[in-house]
């Protein structure tokens, strides 16, 4: 799943945008001021940044400088400063999108998509649940030092539930995704699968998947 760093001294602002972002598939880190953001940064895969540029022990324009120079990863500024002379100096800094608040949430989101799209991180290619990775190039489930390889149907409808944690899906939307609209069996087949999953990590104190009752199923993070 792609993971955002959102970096901003304001609690509420912080807040405001992970949800948006949650909502729509990310999984979202929160930093309160460029300091914690370098910590964040050191200890956590991070695909995009989301940085305030001013905020107390390291600044929106210091924390861009080394971003750019020690990580490959997009930076967007969110900010109140208005004037060309911040944006210049943001550029320069080496983000690569620059938004004034107050803000409209989707075109943060379109923003966002927009850059990753520029930077080919539309989709991760590992998914971490807690402790447990879902690796697509090899199709491995890594639980510390255990790998499990799965059935290819059983890993991508896996994998499909764990990109979106607590979002329900259909059957037929995840007969759809993962098997493909020429699929000519019956939404039974997801039961069967689901059950599979459920029966081999009924052990695992990283995620569970729940049924949701005349709907369809989610994955749950511990």
């Amino acid at each position: 799943m792609i993971r955002i760093l959102v970096v901003d001294d304001d609690t509420h602002l912080r807040k405001l945008v992970r949800v948006h972002l949650e909502q729509n598939g990310y999984n979202v880190l929160e930093a309160a001021d460029g300091a914690d953001a370098s910590t964040k940064l050191e200890n956590h895969t991070i695909d995009l940044t989301i940085v305030d540029l001013m905020m107390p022990n390291k600044d929106g324009f210091q924390l861009s400088k080394e971003i750019r120079e020690v990580y490959d990863i997009p930076i967007i500024i969110l900010t109140a400063k208005d004037s060309l002379f911040n944006k210049a100096k943001s550029y320069k800094a080496g983000t690569d999108d620059y938004m004034v608040k107050p803000f409209e949430e989707d075109e943060l989101l379109f923003r966002v998509q927009a850059i990753l799209r520029r930077f080919n991180r539309v989709s991760s290619q590992v998914i971490e649940l807690n402790r447990t990775k879902l690796d697509k190039r090899s199709y491995e489930v890594k639980q510390g030092p255990k790998i499990t390889i799965l059935p290819l149907k059983e890993f991508e409808l896996l994998y499909q539930l764990g990109s979106f944690p607590n979002r329900t899906f259909t059957r037929e939307e995840l007969i759809d995704k993962v098997w493909g609209l020429e699929f000519e069996g019956d939404d039974r087949t997801v039961d069967v699968h689901i059950k599979r999953l459920r029966q081999r990590f009924k052990d695992s104190a990283d995620f569970s998947i729940k049924t949701v009752r005349g709907v369809g199923y989610k994955l749950e993070e511990a």
